[in-house]
């Protein structure tokens, strides 16, 4: 048995390979080959994942690397603040302020309905509303749920976790003068772009360049890293307007006292400085709120001063008279028989409100006699008229810039009828704008050089000639008798002051003829001696029941109150001081005698006796 067993041992540790394969026994494997093969399987898998790893994160590193970031890195927008405006001294008239508006991704937030309720109500809107824009929504990735709100509330909502529901800042228009200079300003969209008036004109300006900085979301949608600024918002430039905010508000709260106590249905009034044609204030009635701007109708939006076409009425006749001065067809000694009040014009007639007689050329605009203007007019060609008008910018934009202004309405003389001359002389048959009124008066207390309005600060538009200035202060001394007794403006007068000025009263076309409506106007220039301020107050359909439609009792009084103070306000000097020094007299002797106390002689009562102006 040992030797069979022994055998048995000595075959199966290997004997005979060639026997035991004749025998049908299987051959013994080779260790040293097969460890060979599985260490080459290996060693191919180490090189096709080494390459794999050199594919991944060398060869094609940059595409893989965009992949990733496409799923968490986002570039996102910087939103810019637009520019200040401020008023000439640096009031700030409009700025921007940081808001939060709120928005979703519908995809997340309708997958989350339980939550909806609960959003609306943070929201303040309806929750059929909310459910309705969602649904409209629900293949897009972004919807505005409310814009422009106050960073705390945004962040309370916020703060209730509902998936999808994100903010962002914005900046909101805000317009801290409000109604005052509403139709000036203009305001600006929910993506605070210009819109209307001077945020519309200067938009370009105004408007910031925004910028875009990446960032890595979860996936919640939540910024966890600044990765990179891409590039730095730049935030508009700041615009610095003529605009006089203290006499802005004057001008505002005047205007607005003048259309209640007249029960006119609107007005507008400009304030100018001479030397310049800088818009010192504009204001226009009915106005609105720019901070509320849907709480408004569309036609209080209007810039008045600047849009609306008028026939100027007598405001025309200075005009009238300069070009036939200049003509050397009449002198300020010139005299006119207007009796009996009217002139035939055609199949019409000219008239005058009383029969003056004979006036002379002062006497015609001190009356306001649209006879007077007639026979004026008479003496000079058409031509000679026409081109005097359109140098002193009838018939064309006044070059403000404005956005809307009106050119005007004037005819070409080979339009002309035969009465239209005449008619023009006293401010009928063309159509202007209360700015280009004031344009052209300040070319008159200016010597005679004609600025472009500018809305501006230091813009310094260049003059050009269009009157001598001889006859510009011949004109000037003939316009102060209109303020003085006699005059059809004694309301415009100011205390210290010389005041030029024009009365207008004219009636509203209507159904190819004149309605009994009326436009009151008036025109002036202060200080005389040397004028700063012209001014141009018109107030449409005074209400005849509520006293007077005439323009010396309906705007001179606006002129008047405004020019007061913006003279004050200005620092300019007095160029009537006997006046001035009498009132003050007759003002502190009243005081003493109320005292029952005799008046002292003072420096001031012995001026104005020797002035002879002492009570």
């Amino acid at each position: 048995m040992m030797t069979r067993f022994g055998k048995r041992l000595r075959w199966l540790g290997g004997g005979d390979r060639r026997a035991r394969a004749v025998r049908g026994y299987p051959m013994a494997f080779d260790l040293r080959r097969r460890m060979l093969l599985v260490a080459g399987f290996l060693a191919l898998g180490s090189m096709a994942l080494l390459a794999r790893a050199l594919d991944l994160q060398v060869i094609n590193h940059a595409f893989y690397q965009q992949q990733g970031d496409a799923r968490f890195l986002r570039e996102i927008p910087i939103v810019a603040s637009r520019g200040m405006i401020t008023d000439r001294n640096g009031e700030p008239l409009a700025i921007s302020s940081p808001v939060e508006s709120v928005w979703a991704n519908p995809k997340e937030l309708l997958a989350a309905p339980e939550r909806l309720p609960e959003l609306a109500d943070a929201l303040g809107i309806a929750r059929d509303e909310l459910a309705n824009r969602l649904s409209a929504r629900a293949d897009k990735e972004f919807v505005f749920l409310r814009r422009r709100m106050n960073p705390d509330e945004a962040a309370r909502i916020l703060a209730l976790g509902i998936p999808g529901v994100f903010s962002q800042r914005e900046y909101r228009r805000f317009y801290p003068q409000g109604e005052a200079l509403a139709q000036i300003l203009g305001f600006t969209d929910v993506d605070d772009r210009g819109q209307e008036g001077l945020e519309l004109a200067f938009d370009d300006w105004l408007s910031g360049k925004p910028g875009v900085k990446r960032v890595i979301r979860d996936r919640a949608g939540r910024i966890v890293e600044n990765v990179d600024l891409v590039h730095a918002a730049q935030p508009g430039h700041d615009l610095t307007l003529s605009i006089d905010r203290r006499i802005q508000y004057l001008t505002h709260r005047e205007l607005r006292n003048a259309i209640v106590e007249t029960g006119a249905s609107s007005g507008s009034a400009v304030v100018l400085d001479v030397h310049t044609g800088e818009v010192l204030a504009m204001a226009n009635l009915p106005t609105f709120n720019p901070n509320a701007v849907g709480s408004a109708p569309r036609d209080a939006h209007r810039n008045r001063a600047v849009t609306d076409l008028l026939e100027p009425g007598s405001t025309m006749k200075p005009l009238t008279v300069a070009a036939a001065l200049e003509a050397g067809v009449i002198t300020p000694g010139t005299l006119f028989n207007t009796s009996p009040g009217w002139i035939a014009n055609g199949k019409y007639r000219t008239t005058d409100t009383h029969n003056y007689g004979v006036l002379d050329t002062t006497g015609v605009i001190r009356k306001s006699s649209n006879v007077g203007a007639a026979l004026i007019a008479r003496r000079l060609t058409d031509v000679q008229f026409d081109d005097f008008l359109r140098r002193f910018g009838y018939g064309r934009s006044t070059g403000s810039g404005f956005p809307g202004e009106a050119a005007g309405l004037f005819p070409q003389p080979a339009r002309w009828s035969g009465t239209t001359k005449q008619t023009m002389s006293y401010g009928y048959g063309l159509s202007v704008t209360p700015l280009q009124i004031a344009m052209a008066y300040a070319a008159l207390g200016n010597g005679g050089l004609l600025h472009q309005p500018s809305f501006i600060r230091g813009e310094n538009k260049p003059a050009r000639r269009v009157l001598d200035p001889k006859v510009a202060a011949e004109v000037l001394r003939m316009m102060q008798t209109v303020t003085e007794t006699g005059g059809t403006a004694i309301r415009a007068a100011i205390l210290g002051y010389h005041v030029a000025g024009k009365t207008g009263t004219s009636r509203k076309a209507s159904g190819g003829g004149y309605s009994r409506r009326y436009i009151g106007y008036f025109a002036g220039l202060v200080p005389v001696d040397h004028p700063r301020f012209a001014m141009v107050v018109a107030v449409n359909d005074p209400d005849p029941a509520r006293g007077s439609y005439y323009g010396g009792v309906v705007a001179a009084p606006v002129f008047h109150n405004v020019m007061e103070g913006a003279l004050r306000l200005m620092d300019v000097p007095p160029d009537d001081l006997p006046a001035w020094l009498a009132a003050q007299a007759e003002a502190d002797a009243k005081r003493l005698r109320a005292q029952g106390r005799a008046a002292p002689a003072t420096p001031a009562t012995a001026a104005a006796s020797a002035a002879g102006r002492a009570p």
